[in-house]
Order: C-alpha cells, then sequence, then structure tokens
C-alpha cells in the first residue's frame, strides 16, 4: 500500500486488493442505473455484504448516471456503500461522460461529508464494461477527490484508492501529481499536471458553455467619448457571431491574395486549428494509440516535461496518417501549454516508417502557436546520414525557427546528459542497439593499442 499526506488532517492511500474487505466508513460500489451490474466490484461487494443488501438496493428505485447514493454495509466491514454510477464513454460524447465521471466522484464526497464520515475507499468507477480510458479517468478521479479535501473535506481523515493489478501502474504514475509525499515529489510532478485540470472544483471547463455577462449592463458607469462600440462588444463573448466576423470565405480569398493583417491571419490560424482539436477530442484514436509511437515520460535536467516518438513504431504505409496527426494533436495539446523537448527514436527504422516532409510541414503548419515557441529541443536519437540530410533540408527550407532546435544524439550516453536515465523510458530494442554500438567502439577503440 502506498501512502501520501494532502494537508494537516488526511491521508491519502492506494491499496491493491478488493474494495469490500477494507475497514473503512464507507466503501464505493460501480454499478449501472438499475443498481444490477455484474461486475467484480459489485459481485464482491454483494457477496461480502450478505443477501440483505440487495433487498436494501431494491428500494432506492435505481441510480442516475453522475448521482451517488448509500445504504448500509451489512456484512462488510464498512458501516456504508455508496453506489455510483459512470457514464458509459463514447469518444463523441467524450464531454458529457467527463462531467458525469466528475459528479460520480463529488456526489460521493458530498455524501461522505453529509454523514460525517471519517474514511472513503473508492474502487476504480466506470473503466471496464462501460469503457472510460482509464488514465482520463484517474486524473479526474485523483483532482476531484483533491479539490473537495481542499475546499470541504474537514471531517475526512482517510481516502483510499483501491485498484487492481491492471490499474496499480496507472494510478501509481499520476498519485504523485496530485498527491505528492514531498516538495520534491512536487516539484518534479509539476510540469507533468495537464492543462486541463477543471475549475476549483475539479469540474471539467468547456469554454464554449462559459456565459459572459457584464454587471449592470444597462448602466453607463464611464460616459467617456472614448468607448468604442467594439469595447462594449467584447464583453457579449469570443465567438464568431459576438465578434461580428466577416464572411468566412471572403477571408480565406484575402488570405490567398495576402491582403489580411498578421493579427487576422492569426486569428483564422487559431480557428483552424481549434476545428482540428475537436476532431481529435471526438474521433476513435484507440488504433493509433496502440501503436505506443507517442507518449509522455519525465522530466529533462532544466523540469521540462519530455515527450518519445518512436519512429519504428510508426507503419507509414499501413495507418491513416489523417488519424495519426489528429492523435499527435490531441495528445500534445495539454503538454505544450509550458515548455517541453521531444525525443524522437530513429533506431531501426526502415522505409515504411520514414515520415514524408508534406506530412510533417502540414503537421507544423495546422499545429498552434504554443507548440513552436514551448518547444525548446528536439533530440534526433540514432540518426543515419540520409536522415541528417533530411532533417537538415526540412529545417532549412520548409519551417522556420526549428533548425537551432535540432540535435542530432549519437548514442544514449549522449542524450543522459540531458535527461537522466529515470526520467525516460525508453524501448528494449533501442536499449539493445545502443548496447551493440558501444560494443563496437569499444572494439573500435581497442584495435590500434593491440597492434
Amino acid at each position: 500500500m502506498c501512502a501520501t499526506r494532502l494537508t494537516k488532517h488526511c491521508s491519502t492511500f492506494l491499496s491493491n486488493g478488493d474494495v469490500a474487505l477494507l475497514n473503512c466508513t464507507a466503501i464505493v460500489n460501480t454499478s449501472n442505473e438499475t443498481l444490477t451490474d455484474k461486475n467484480p466490484i459489485s459481485e464482491s461487494i454483494h457477496k461480502h455484504a450478505g443477501p440483505e443488501l440487495r433487498d436494501e438496493l431494491l428500494k432506492l428505485k435505481g441510480c442516475r448516471t453522475g448521482e451517488a447514493k448509500m445504504t448500509k454495509g451489512f456484512s462488510l466491514a464498512a458501516r456504508f456503500i455508496i453506489h455510483t454510477v459512470g457514464p458509459k464513454y463514447k469518444a463523441k460524447y467524450r464531454t458529457a461522460a467527463e462531467s458525469s465521471l466528475y459528479s460520480c466522484y463529488r456526489n460521493v464526497m458530498q455524501l461522505a461529508k453529509e454523514q460525517a464520515m471519517v474514511s472513503v475507499a473508492f474502487c476504480v468507477v466506470s473503466t471496464g464494461k462501460r469503457g472510460y480510458p482509464l488514465e482520463d479517468a484517474t486524473h479526474i478521479a485523483f483532482r476531484t477527490v483533491r479539490r473537495f479535501l481542499e475546499n470541504h473535506g474537514e471531517s475526512i481523515e482517510t481516502v483510499v484508492f483501491a485498484v487492481t493489478d491492471v490499474e496499480e501502474p496507472t494510478y501509481r504514475k499520476l498519485l504523485p501529481l496530485y498527491y505528492p509525499r514531498s516538495e520534491v515529489e512536487e516539484r518534479v510532478s509539476l510540469p507533468l499536471i495537464p492543462a486541463d485540470i477543471g475549475n476549483s472544483e475539479g469540474e471539467p471547463v468547456v469554454p464554449e458553455r462559459q456565459i459572459r455577462i457584464a454587471e449592470k449592463p444597462g448602466s453607463l458607469e464611464d460616459d467617456s467619448e472614448e468607448d468604442t462600440l467594439d469595447s462594449h462588444l467584447g464583453q457579449v463573448g469570443t465567438h464568431a457571431f459576438a465578434r461580428m466576423e466577416g464572411d468566412v470565405d471572403k477571408q480565406r480569398k484575402l488570405i490567398l491574395q495576402g491582403q489580411l493583417s498578421d493579427a487576422t491571419m492569426q486569428k483564422q490560424h487559431q480557428r483552424n486549428y481549434n476545428r482540428w482539436l475537436c476532431r481529435a477530442r471526438a474521433e476513435d484514436l484507440s488504433d493509433i494509440a496502440a501503436l505506443k509511437a507517442l507518449y509522455q515520460t519525465g522530466v529533462d535536467i532544466y523540469g521540462r516535461t519530455v515527450m518519445v516518438l518512436v519512429g519504428r513504431n510508426v507503419p507509414v504505409n499501413l495507418i491513416d496518417m489523417e488519424k495519426a496527426l489528429l492523435y499527435f494533436i490531441h495528445v500534445m495539446d495539454h503538454i505544450t501549454v509550458k515548455e517541453y523537448v521531444m525525443v524522437y527514436f530513429h533506431t531501426l527504422t526502415e522505409e515504411r516508417n520514414h515520415l514524408d516532409s508534406e506530412f510533417l510541414k502540414k503537421l507544423y503548419e495546422i499545429v498552434d502557436a504554443k507548440f513552436k515557441n514551448n518547444l525548446k529541443a528536439f533530440y534526433f536519437v540514432h540518426p543515419s546520414f540520409r536522415s541528417k540530410v533530411s532533417t537538415w533540408f526540412f529545417t532549412t527550407f520548409s519551417v522556420s525557427g526549428l533548425k537551432e532546435k535540432v540535435h542530432h544524439i549519437e548514442n544514449l550516453r549522449q542524450l543522459f546528459s540531458c535527461i537522466l536515465p529515470e526520467q525516460i523510458d525508453i524501448p528494449p530494442f533501442v536499449l539493445d542497439y545502443d548496447a551493440r554500438l558501444e560494443m563496437q567502439r569499444l572494439r573500435n577503440y581497442r584495435k590500434p593499442s593491440q597492434v
């Protein structure tokens, strides 16, 4: 069991085991709308609680998605069971799923507070048959509980997250981000916290749904003649209609003719990127994610987030490259709000793994400005002569501002001078290849002395 302290009055634990066996004031059960779901967690709770639980659940007459209802614990070690219903996850309804899962954890904590409970043990909600991606669900669970404890958790002394062997690695990886055990762990984890951590309660924030209302809109506190129509419209909102933008097709025509200002072109570019981002969040990209070609690891020696790209895991001729582009945007959007570095393993790539320069140029043109501004280094590991030449041409003639950030790294020893070994997850085949290179280097070094 892993423990971490949040405040002076509350401790958080990670437990690998059956939530039904924990001796807490309340344990959490994840179920369906009729409270009859047959999943491993519910079945274990029913088994240990006894037949009285089933009769008690019939009296509740179901539970809506996102709600939480309470029963006695009966034969359990826990005095109470809090039943909640997580959302069924579909990528195109991701926002609704996020809000519902947040409500599950928030309503459980609210019940615990209202009943003056001392300890609560959570199971993992909604990631089984309901299909919620485990890592996304873990972020929501941790941040919601953390925010509640900060704002309303005076009576709660202990929170336990009960996980299985499958869930434990993800929970252990993300736990220090929200519940650091020391100041050192907090500093290391800070760059890894995603940008979208919700509002002050941990609730997901949807910018499109934020309503902006000016205080006393009918009154004019300042009668200055300098007030313009634009200054008043700025209080209405930031959507296209509020800004009274002109014909979009006409604007695109002006862009082609080079007649739009830089500011207008930047707005046009931002709108285009936002469209790609919305598509990325709505599309099912699980097939691209399964390639394990792009992932977040630790931080470099300056505390900047490290993102890894594995060239050999990108079968360019077999996958939908537009979906690959969407996946890149989806993964990187919250990373790039802070300074970050990229590590590209070119190790043992073949012709089928080489990204086309036109694709790279398109990607560079689509992404938001923060991608380019906050990228501080691009480490190109195990480059070939051909890849060095291609990179030089691409950064010299196709894109601007990238050339000075690219660093060709011949071996892992060089990489470790920038990123400590424990801060980067390196594929085994890369380690094997680098070890062979090192052995060859040593053999070549010894040959002259043997003559």
